[in-house]
């Protein structure tokens, strides 16, 4: 058969990553064992693609085989030792005193390395809480430091919109926002109106920044004057979304006027 490109979803953190398949006849919700850079996983097929011509020059690792029953139970096991080794995990971290939180654990398929992910105020040396780990559980231990985003990611809920929060439903990277980005929409900077359930700005002030900021471009600055079909006027204020602006005329009446009424 000929080679084709497979999206899994790993078992763990549902993590989505391509791999080459070379030798089976794999499709949508077949669950298989594939190799990464964390050694062997288990996943399950999301999507197919015949067309490789996408992929050409891309580094992937491989498809091993379909799982079979003893997989999956062998997957399972995984999941209740690594809720069990959380536990633990914690117990050991109050002990050291360390500030941080433990979020969650996950062994990769044959057990020969255990992650634990957590968030932290600040950043922490973990390297002798990395030994006595290592040490208790008997495996690779590599401990991660997430945002407090990717952990809502995960959680998921209710944004401030009332919809699905963006980044358990569609986002797959997190891009930088600004509170500059609050005022370009002339949004108001209450935290409570500007931030998400994680605390941190939202997601969304980053998708209409850049049309609001190329309407600013063209649009007079409030203080200017303009010329307009009803004479020169002040500019009081502006309104991006109707793309207009209010000026105040020589007789102080005000008037609203459309940019594209505008000869100045």
């Amino acid at each position: 058969m000929n080679m084709n490109i497979v999206e899994v979803e790993l078992g763990y953190h549902h993590t989505n990553l391509f791999f080459r398949n070379k030798s089976f006849h794999l499709k949508k919700n077949l669950t298989v064992i594939v190799n990464t850079d964390k050694g062997l996983q288990f996943g399950k097929v999301l999507r197919v693609y015949d067309d490789v011509s996408s992929f050409v020059g891309v580094a992937l690792d491989d498809v091993v085989r379909i799982s079979t029953k003893k997989d999956y139970l062998h997957y399972l096991e995984n999941v209740k030792l690594a809720d069990e080794a959380v536990i633990k995990c914690k117990q050991i971290v109050d002990n050291n005193g360390l500030n941080m939180n433990i979020l969650d654990g996950c062994y990769n398929f044959d057990r020969s390395q255990l992650l634990f992910r957590f968030v932290a105020d600040e950043r922490v040396d973990f390297r002798n809480l990395a030994k006595e780990l290592g040490a208790t559980f008997k495996t690779r231990i590599e401990l991660r430091q997430i945002g407090i985003r990717d952990k809502a990611k995960e959680v998921g809920g209710i944004g401030p919109c009332g919809r699905l929060l963006c980044c358990s439903s569609f986002l797959k990277n997190f891009d930088s926002v600004t509170i500059n980005m609050a005022k370009n929409q002339n949004v108001s900077l209450n935290p409570s109106k500007i931030n998400g359930v994680c605390g941190r700005l939202l997601c969304c002030l980053k998708y209409e920044n850049d049309v609001y900021g190329n309407i600013k471009n063209v649009m007079p600055k409030v203080g200017s004057v303009v010329s307009t079909d009803y004479g020169a006027g002040k500019v009081l204020s502006v309104n991006v979304l109707k793309e207009s602006y209010i000026i105040e005329l020589e007789n102080k009446n005000k008037i609203e006027i459309s940019l594209h009424d505008s000869k100045e």
